[in-house]
């Protein structure tokens, strides 16, 4: 299948996906600051550089794209049907990557929380976030 956009727009469109302050990421933020809990952001000095890192608790938190994280069983995650095998290996070179710092943080007595942005949608939000409330505590 061909794309249907050019190079140089798909390289825009690429361009424009943030890393950081997502809107996902921005949800959990305020829900968490809302309730009292103090937290860094992006700890350069711990693996993965967690999204959210609550100190006082020694937990941290990775708010992931269903897409970009390779999220299974998930309506958010389709490979594309252009260019497939190049995405499948992006996307399961970044579930390693994930995987081993992971490891890394559990190792070093981290608590490791994981939240992909469909478990934000407005039926699941509030039971999510009283979950990793609940498990801070």
């Amino acid at each position: 299948m061909v794309d249907t956009i050019s190079k140089e727009r798909r390289s825009w469109n690429m361009s424009q996906i943030r890393s950081r302050d997502t809107k996902p990421e921005l949800i959990v933020r305020s829900m968490l600051h809302k309730r009292g809990f103090r937290f860094r952001l992006h700890r350069k000095n711990l693996p993965g550089k967690p999204d959210i890192v609550l100190p006082k608790y020694k937990t941290v938190i990775f708010v992931h794209g269903c897409f970009w994280h390779g999220h299974s069983r998930c309506k958010d995650f389709i490979i594309p049907k252009t260019n497939t095998k190049w995405w499948i290996t992006k996307i399961e070179r970044n579930k390693l990557v994930d995987g081993r710092n992971i490891a890394s943080l559990k190792e070093a007595g981290w608590r490791v929380e994981v939240i992909y942005e469909c478990q934000l949608s407005k039926k699941k939000i509030e039971k999510v976030l009283n979950e990793l409330v609940k498990n801070l505590h």
